[in-house]
């Protein structure tokens, strides 16, 4: 029954008959299981609508606890990705401050590489 396949109720029962448990004990077995479900279901819900949430991001990022040269290159490809979108639009003025902001992301990385 643990090769991941379908079981069937035949098996479990068979199971069941050869653990001898009176129905008193096989029905305080089927209470526990379903309240590990449902207690699992819950947190599975809970984390996700907390995990949603802008605050749960920020102290997720938080723990990262990235440094500053990891940090420019996520800096630097945000900025790129930026830098096509605004190529496109013919957007040349944010162009133009993108990449002073590229230039500052440079240095950082310039002076990460020489560690």
């Amino acid at each position: 029954m643990t090769d991941n396949k379908r079981t069937t109720n035949k098996q479990i029962f068979e199971k069941l008959d050869k653990l001898k448990m009176s129905d008193t004990e096989l029905n305080a077995l089927a209470i526990k299981i379903v309240s590990r479900m449902v207690k699992l279901k819950s947190m599975e819900d809970w984390f996700h609508h907390v995990s949603q949430s802008d605050i749960a991001w920020s102290v997720a990022y938080q723990d990262l606890e990235l440094d500053e040269e990891v940090e420019a290159l996520g800096e630097a490809a945000k900025l790129m990705t930026i830098m096509e979108i605004c190529k496109e639009d013919e957007q040349y003025e944010k162009c133009a401050i993108i990449k002073n902001r590229m230039e500052e992301v440079n240095k950082i990385l310039r002076k990460g590489k020489r560690r």
